[in-house]
């Protein structure tokens, strides 16, 4: 075997958006930290954390940015977003809202990160929460959510816990994939 192709490495930067109080800390915690808080800790600005992880042959490190949920924090400008290689929204299944500003964080990704090719570039969403009140107190639908996503293009559509651990793991992988795949397109 040869050893270029076994020791092939990647840094990947994820940019997880939405709404203040959807869970981005929490499932980004869990997801590298295996542990999750009750208490509720608004992010200040922006984060990240790093992950590797195996995917095929290839030793992946996703660095994963939090960014805060605050509409003053919006605008963190252009440089943080340059270079990402995913960007996962993240609304929370049980506030509406949350799932209706989800258009205007796309925009804004977009409009800020400016990817060579806007339609081709790696959006996932995650539908966070669904273990809240045994899913009685949710008021988006899989169904209303899988539309939003064909509507962007066919964007993969996870529901999550971050409290459960329920498809987190899953979800970054596909997450993981998506930007392997796009940074494969840059090297083209």
């Amino acid at each position: 075997m040869d050893l270029s192709t076994t020791k092939r490495r990647a840094l990947l930067k994820v940019i997880v958006l939405g709404d203040s109080g959807v869970g981005k800390t929490s499932l980004m915690n869990q997801y590298v930290y295996k542990k999750f808080s009750q208490q509720y800790k608004a992010t200040i600005g922006a984060d990240f954390v790093t992950k590797e992880l195996q995917v095929d042959d290839k030793l992946v490190t996703l660095q994963i940015w939090d960014t805060a949920g605050q509409e003053r924090f919006q605008s963190l400008g252009a440089a943080f977003y340059r270079g990402a290689d995913c960007c996962v929204l993240v609304y929370d299944v049980n506030v509406l809202k949350s799932f209706e500003t989800l258009s205007n964080w796309h925009e804004e990704f977009l409009k800020q990160a400016n990817p060579v090719l806007p339609d081709e570039f790696p959006f996932v969403l995650l539908g966070n929460k669904i273990d809240i009140d045994g899913g009685n107190s949710r008021v988006v639908s899989e169904k209303k959510a899988v539309d939003w996503c064909a509507s962007k293009g066919n964007i993969p559509y996870f529901e999550t816990s971050a409290k459960e651990d329920y498809n987190v793991d899953e979800a970054f992988l596909c997450i993981a994939n998506a930007a392997l795949a796009a940074e494969h397109e840059h090297d083209m």
